[in-house]
């Protein structure tokens, strides 16, 4: 820290306040608090000093004087600071020998607690561990790594070593998070803690009880063996004869289907459109032979397991900027036959007009786009055309969405 002397000149001596910010630091890496999980006394620790140099102590004792006084050192245990300053000896020239300090120690626990306002949080936090010992002890590990989230969590501990147990004892329980009877734990509190309960489960869980590809809070119930709602496919078809025999003659052909059941289906259609808009979605006129399914986004994952896709002709119609093509790309990965459709230099040109901005461009490399496509990506994320340049799909002109559909039926 800079101070002024009264000569206005600068120096840079450890005052108090830069004493508690090192002891700050100490708890927020947890150091202060990872003792108590591992029963063990704090050792010692110096903290940085950084005093007068013998130049300052020779010309400028006035204000060494005044820097020693208010560095303290030990002083009775209701007042600050609680630190210990082991002193050097030199020899002034007009006073003779003097001392001046050149250590700052912590000699227990208690002092860096006291000395940042800790030890009601540090007290909490030991109550924790000792529960925790008593109920759970395979997941101590987790409170030594992180003892300040235990202690953000601190009201919903006793909760959440509930769920562990409960888990224990029904592994891989094949129901809904909605059914678990745990008092005070109820579906929306499972949820909302996902993160923190994956990290304990993983340690108090057998191996066989975590299907380890499920990774992330989305996949949390399929991870630890609960049900989870299906997720859905909405599409419509696009040819009034493939849905003889499974609508009625009057239905709209707007249909929703669990994965599964999508997944099961035989329709006779060749070609599959992927939207993510759906105004576009609903407006996709009558095509023979095909359908269009809506996405929302990245969300097209739902599709893997309709094996039957691939023996379709498929074309995906994104925005034309970078995350256009960063789902395109993504999609490539289990559908590795889809087709750009409206995402190519001739429309973006052709509709300068319609042009807008895209707030946050991606930047990494995709691997799995065409030529030109890559190209256009590329001059999308370095702004080559225009900054943060987009076109988004529901701008392009309706005539030239029936002209690419068309050309899909003559290739």
């Amino acid at each position: 820290m800079t101070e002024t002397t009264g000569q206005g000149r600068p120096m840079t001596w450890t005052t108090p306040a830069d004493l508690r910010a090192q002891v700050q630091k100490l708890w927020n890496k947890g150091e202060l608090l990872r003792p108590c999980v591992l029963g063990q006394v704090m050792p010692a620790r110096r903290l940085r000093l950084t005093g007068p140099n013998s130049t300052e102590l020779a010309d400028r004792f006035d204000d060494v004087r005044a820097w020693m006084k208010a560095l303290g050192g030990n002083t009775p245990a209701d007042s600050a600071p609680r630190w210990r300053i082991v002193s050097r000896q030199f020899r002034h020239r007009v006073l003779g020998e003097c001392a001046v300090p050149d250590e700052v120690w912590l000699d227990t626990q208690d002092d860096a607690l006291a000395l940042i306002g800790k030890p009601k949080e540090a007290k909490r936090f030991i109550t924790l561990v000792q529960y925790t010992r008593e109920q759970q002890p395979v997941l101590l590990p987790w409170l030594e790594k992180r003892p300040l989230n235990a202690l953000a969590l601190a009201d919903a501990w006793e909760r959440l070593l509930q769920v562990v147990t409960w888990l224990q004892a029904h592994p891989r329980p094949g129901i809904y998070l909605r059914q678990v009877d745990l008092p005070g734990v109820d579906s929306k509190f499972i949820e909302a803690h996902r993160g923190v309960l994956a990290e304990l489960l993983d340690l108090a869980l057998p191996p066989q009880a975590i299907e380890a590809s499920a990774t992330g809070a989305s996949q949390f119930c399929q991870r630890y063996g609960f049900k989870d709602k299906p997720l859905r496919v909405r599409f419509r078809l696009l040819d009034a004869n493939a849905g003889v025999g499974l609508l009625p003659a009057e239905a709209e052909h707007d249909i929703t289907l669990t994965q599964a059941d999508f997944a099961r289906l035989k329709l006779p259609v060749s070609r599959v459109f992927l939207t993510e808009n759906e105004v576009n979605f609903l407006a996709f006129p009558p095509l023979p032979g095909s359908l269009v399914i809506f996405g929302a986004g990245y969300g097209f994952e739902v599709l893997a397991e309709a094996r039957w896709l691939h023996d379709c002709r498929l074309f995906y119609w994104g925005d034309i900027d970078t995350h256009g093509f960063a789902i395109l790309d993504q999609l490539r990965v289990r559908l590795p036959q889809v087709q750009s459709l409206l995402m190519d230099r001739a429309t973006l040109m052709a509709h300068a007009s319609q042009w807008g901005e895209e707030p946050q461009p991606v930047w990494r490399d995709l691997p799995r786009l065409k030529a030109d496509e890559a190209a256009l990506f590329d001059d999308l994320r370095t702004q080559r055309l225009r900054p943060m340049l987009r076109l988004e799909q529901e701008r392009i002109g309706f005539e030239s969405v029936k002209a690419a559909l068309l050309t899909t039926e003559r290739e």
